[in-house]
């Protein structure tokens, strides 16, 4: 499967640069500051971390994505200060369906200078515009390497132009994850299946001009079941930071 990503992510590399020669990709560089790194409901760093990204997206759909996490705190030992815990590499390919926006990808997750294993999931994803704003939709990701398990979300956004600049986004979000799924990402070989955690969010962005944007963001997150998400794997809960993007 790791040669399957290989694959998906210079086939999309291929597609976006031959895009870009005709002047028909995007490049975005952006960089979070948060308060704290939670994934999924789970704590990986309860103090500061930065979280650059660079995203590049062609007119035919096709994206890649490159993202770390670097822990300005070392998190009680967990983890060393000053360096990245995580860097994941995304290839993506988003269309439309009807009226239903789609979304089908592979996602590696990478761990250097951590004790964990190197993973790959895959993931297909749906939403729909109710109007007035919302939007309902889910996404499906299964991991096709250690965990060989699923987690899947279902979520519902609220999206408000402030002006034609400004923008406010609200969010909520349920998940689930499979029994394997829970063990490998918790680390704890007793967790069940089930329902596993939810998110509550907002967030204000601001376009400064058409390439810079800047942003804030909060967000509450919990266990839906202490059996699967297990209480060991929550310390942060409630979370937020500050966002800076570029697009050339």
């Amino acid at each position: 499967m790791k040669r399957l990503f290989s694959m998906a992510a210079l086939a999309a590399l291929t597609l976006t640069g031959a895009a870009s020669q005709a002047e028909a990709a995007t490049a975005t560089a952006a960089v979070d500051i948060n308060s704290a790194y939670v994934w999924r409901g789970m704590t990986f760093n309860d103090g500061m971390v930065i979280q650059p990204s660079i995203d590049v997206a062609a007119e035919n759909g096709f994206s890649i994505n490159v993202w770390g996490n670097f822990d300005v705190d070392d998190y009680d030992g967990a983890v060393d200060d000053g360096e990245f815990s995580e860097i994941d590499l995304t290839a993506n390919y988003a269309f439309t369906l009807s009226a239903v926006d789609m979304n089908v990808g592979v996602i590696h997750y990478t761990f250097p200078g951590v004790d964990a294993d190197s993973t790959t999931e895959i993931y297909a994803g749906a939403s729909y515009g109710l109007g007035y704003g919302f939007t309902i939709g889910g996404t499906v990701y299964f991991d096709v390497d250690e965990a060989n398990g699923v987690y899947a979300t279902l979520d519902l956004g609220y999206s408000y132009d402030i002006n034609d600049k400004t923008n406010l986004s609200l969010g909520g979000t349920i998940s689930y994850a499979s029994e394997d799924d829970a063990e490998f990402f918790t680390g704890d070989e007793d967790a069940d299946g089930g329902f596993f955690n939810y998110i509550l969010s907002a967030s204000l962005s601001y376009q400064v001009t058409d390439a810079v944007g800047i942003g804030a963001n909060i967000a509450f997150t919990e266990s839906m079941d202490d059996d699967v998400l297990v209480e060991d794997a929550v310390d942060t809960t409630f979370y937020g930071g500050v966002s800076l993007s570029y697009t050339f």
